[in-house]
């Protein structure tokens, strides 16, 4: 699934060439998607000019005067920008069209969504409790030190948790856990606010790392351009089971936590 620097990529490979554009068409081929797309898109989009295109966790939000279109590219989803009169292929399913240019989100797997929302989008259901951004300075040791008070689950799956911070999806949860030293079983709150603050630069760290790269590919993903994202070249533990360890050589070890692949290394993160 694309995480966080994956749709920060995808952000900065659309903004550029649609921000102050005004919608001409919408095309809905097919509405189908996990969240059904708004009906009536066209009509409520056309003639609208686009005044931003921002983040929030992994949601993408374009916004217009009065509303802004929320997308999640779900499991296998992209967003391209192509000229309008490129021909749709069998898993295009949606076009916002700006003049000689086109949105086009592809998503054979269909677990994605573009709906409307008027008004601020910070206020739609799903994006109303969030926590905060990790690369924002309201995401640092103190707020991951009270956020994990009492808590129990393992430190991987409390940083997953997108009402302690978003965007720090499965792939980066583990990198980040490495770079910090901290093994990924650990009680949440067993973390004192050295290593609270030791993990929340990781966590910075491994995603800025991850944005320079184009993100990771895996399966789906690509970016806005249609290219491949790197970043699993630089990968330290995941999908690395049985591997040598890039700093100590120890064999990288993968057990299953809270449904998700976790991997580590045994010499690097101790308990």
């Amino acid at each position: 699934m694309p995480e966080l620097p994956e749709v920060e990529t995808t952000r900065r490979g659309v903004a550029p060439w649609l921000e102050g554009q005004v919608v001409t068409a919408c095309r809905v081929r097919n509405p189908r998607l996990r969240v059904p797309v708004t009906e009536g898109l066209d009509m409520l989009l056309r003639g609208r000019r686009l005044q931003s295109v921002r983040r929030r966790a992994k949601y993408l939000l374009l916004d217009f005067e009065v509303g802004s279109l929320i997308i999640h590219l779900g499991m296998s989803g992209s967003l391209r920008v192509l000229a309008s009169d490129e021909p749709p292929e069998l898993h295009d399913h949606v076009d916002v069209v700006f003049g000689a240019r086109v949105l086009r989100l592809r998503d054979p797997r269909r677990f994605g969504m573009l709906v409307w929302h008027a008004g601020d989008p910070l206020d739609h259901p799903l994006l109303a409790r969030l926590g905060p951004e990790p690369l924002s300075d309201a995401f640092d040791a103190d707020h991951l030190y009270r956020a994990t008070r009492g808590i129990r689950v393992p430190i991987k799956q409390a940083i997953m948790d997108a009402q302690r911070v978003v965007g720090v999806g499965n792939i980066y949860a583990s990198e980040s856990l490495f770079r910090a030293a901290i093994h990924p079983l650990t009680p949440a709150g067993r973390l004192g606010k050295v290593r609270c603050g030791r993990l929340v630069v990781s966590i910075r760290e491994t995603l800025v790392d991850a944005i320079a790269a184009g993100g990771s590919s895996l399966r789906d993903f690509v970016g806005s351009d249609g290219k491949p994202g790197y970043f699993q070249q630089q990968y330290f533990v995941y999908g690395r089971d049985d591997e040598a360890c890039r700093i100590c050589a120890s064999p990288i070890q993968k057990a299953v936590v809270g449904q998700r692949a976790t991997f580590w290394c045994p010499q690097c993160q101790r308990r």
